[in-house]
């Protein structure tokens, strides 16, 4: 067999690796498909698949390609590490749906209210998962995962295997989606924590006005139905929001985050 055949065989094979290693870490830790629910054998089979698809658009330098099997490592876990980045800040988005429900819910009187969220396959508050999954489903209809397939072919663009460049504006833009998250999850939300402090308040003056009410057996029934209400009525103007936060961090992807690891 020519040396030469040998050679581009080996180039190409450690290429669909360092591909591969990308992929999977965003595919595991993108909504929906990051799914306990879905089984890890797709997972493989769909990391695979964008892989080889990937595979002669991407452009590998062969000088970038380490000799040694160590070195070769430490390349595939930079590009585990890029996957994670891009993963990590749409994830931090939809934790901050989870925390506006577990706000919600705590102060309607549902703290304790958990069911098993499948996707996770732990125990979560009532609100916090369905604020999450109604989430996915905007995610989805407006394809919303279409920007992840489009923040990975780019990123392969800007950031080629063996090119990743750790640097203080990427922490710094990192800490500001983990401050967002908080954002996002208050401003959820409002709504709900607006009206039921009102609401409190009104429940306490009328303890002192007339004593004689229990003002405890009426506020459970009271402040839960006031509560879905106001997150009922509130659906209209959170479903732009979810949509324009959604498309804002696909292009975050694409035109914030990947070319702060850039050198």
């Amino acid at each position: 067999m020519p040396a030469g055949l040998v050679g581009w065989s080996l180039i190409q094979f450690q290429s669909f690796i360092l591909i591969m290693m990308r992929v999977s870490s965003i595919l595991f830790l993108m909504p929906f498909l990051g799914s306990r629910n879905v089984p890890n054998l797709l997972k493989i089979g769909l990391t695979m698949t964008v892989s080889l698809i990937l595979l002669p658009l991407v452009k590998i330098n062969p000088q970038n390609l380490p000799s040694e099997p160590y070195q070769f490592v430490f390349l595939m876990i930079g590009e585990l590490l890029i996957g994670f980045i891009l993963g990590l800040s749409v994830k931090l988005i939809f934790s901050g749906l989870q925390m506006g429900g577990l706000l919600a819910g705590f102060q309607m009187g549902l703290g304790m209210a958990n069911i098993i969220n499948p996707q996770s396959g732990i125990n979560e508050p009532l609100l916090s998962q369905f604020y999450y999954l109604l989430g996915i489903l905007i995610f989805l209809s407006i394809d919303g995962h279409h920007w992840f397939f489009r923040a990975l072919a780019q990123s392969f663009n800007l950031l080629p295997p063996g090119e990743i460049y750790l640097r203080f504006p990427l922490y710094d833009h990192l800490v500001s989606l983990a401050g967002n998250m908080f954002v996002i999850g208050v401003k959820i939300a409002v709504p709900v924590l607006a009206v039921l402090i009102f609401t409190q308040m009104a429940l306490g003056i009328l303890a002192k006005a007339a004593p004689q009410v229990n003002i405890l057996m009426i506020s459970f029934p009271l402040t839960i139905g006031l509560g879905f209400l106001i997150l009922g009525l509130s659906l209209d103007l959170l479903l732009p929001y979810f949509r324009a936060l959604f498309e804002e961090s696909g292009k975050g992807l694409v035109f914030k985050l990947l070319p702060l690891m850039q050198r």
